[in-house]
């Protein structure tokens, strides 16, 4: 019995471990900023999504939505705030609430990874931009998943006269 009552207590600090606190906001998020994203480009952006598993299986963004977000002080934050140093975030470490502004999603663009975890985007005007996604697998019906989000930053100065190559694996 004392070991059951244990073994759940260790499991419910490893998930409150897990849990990340966010930061409070300081930058609000601007239409006026994010509004390069809207405009047409001739810039293009390619990528592959993945995480290599412990035991070297590579795990492609298979269907996953992969957004394009505009790099504006609101979004820099943010990004600093959930990953931090790094440029993954395990999915048992998202936040519980993450209520955010609803024009932030109005001001990004979304594809869905291939099954072999490539992606594109085309005609993106110049600016900064974060691209995420999530690569996940594990039973859709457990109490925790393994992978989690990914995600690097790219310019485009306009320029560009081949496609810009994005690789998203954590790395």
């Amino acid at each position: 019995m004392r070991i059951g009552l244990f073994a759940a207590a260790a499991l419910a600090a490893a998930i409150m471990a897990g849990c990340v606190e966010r930061k409070p906001a300081t930058a609000a998020f601007s239409t006026e900023e994010a509004a390069f994203i809207k405009q047409s480009g001739n810039g293009v952006i390619v990528g592959h999504a993945f995480r290599t598993r412990p035991s070297g299986t590579v795990v492609n963004a298979a269907g996953q939505v992969v957004r394009l977000i505009p790099a504006t002080a609101f979004a820099r934050e943010r990004f600093a705030n959930f990953y931090g140093k790094g440029k993954y975030v395990p999915h048992r470490a998202y936040p519980a609430d993450d209520a955010v502004d609803p024009a932030y999603s109005e001001y990004t663009r979304t594809t869905k990874a291939e099954a072999n975890g490539r992606f594109s985007f085309d005609k993106v005007a110049p600016g900064s931009y974060f691209v995420s996604t999530q690569v996940i697998w594990g039973d859709e019906d457990a109490f925790s998943r393994e992978g989690g989000s990914v995600y690097d930053s790219v310019t485009l100065t306009g320029k560009e006269t081949e496609p810009v190559q994005v690789i998203l694996s954590g790395n």
